[in-house]
């Protein structure tokens, strides 16, 4: 239970490279995957923290390596979370920036794609901001953490029935 298999620093070693790794592998996958999980978002994600689980602890499965490798993990966390509070630079390679999926009613099919937003994730958007289609939209933007926001066209009183 106490006696590691590996030296503590090789743990560590193997967190980092392995926080790293699945930080970068998440965030090449897309704002998708982290804004909205679908059941098949969430067995893989399951299935990933299985797989990885041995390249962390080598194969030692001693209480003070899954510390050390737990609290790696925390830490690498928390210095990302400072860092880019603290850098705008890394803020924004780490984040991405917010992208506009409708700009005044007019939907950006390419910008979808990239996204891997389909017509049926766009349409449910829409249907929880209070609007059924796209040219009711202002703006509809793709937010760095996956939402999807959107900003209704002002109505006039013609359009509202009140003239």
């Amino acid at each position: 239970m106490w006696a590691m298999a590996v030296p503590w620093w090789e743990f560590v070693i193997r967190g980092i490279a392995v926080y790293l790794f699945l930080l970068v592998f998440l965030r090449l996958t897309g704002r998708r995957q982290t804004g909205q999980y679908a059941p098949f978002d969430l067995v893989l994600l399951l299935i990933l923290s299985n797989a990885v689980q041995n390249s962390m602890n080598a194969g030692d499965n001693s209480l003070v390596g899954g510390l050390i490798s737990a609290s790696t993990l925390i830490t690498c966390h928390a210095l990302l979370s400072y860092l880019t509070y603290r850098s705008p630079a890394l803020r924004k390679m780490v984040n991405g920036k917010p992208k506009v999926l409708i700009h005044q009613g007019t939907v950006q099919p390419s910008l979808m794609t990239q996204e891997r937003i389909t017509a049926e994730d766009l349409a449910a958007a829409l249907r929880s901001n209070g609007c059924l289609n796209a040219h009711e939209v202002e703006r509809a933007t793709i937010e760095t953490n996956g939402q999807i926001t959107v900003v209704l066209r002002k109505r006039s009183a013609a359009e509202l029935g009140e003239a």
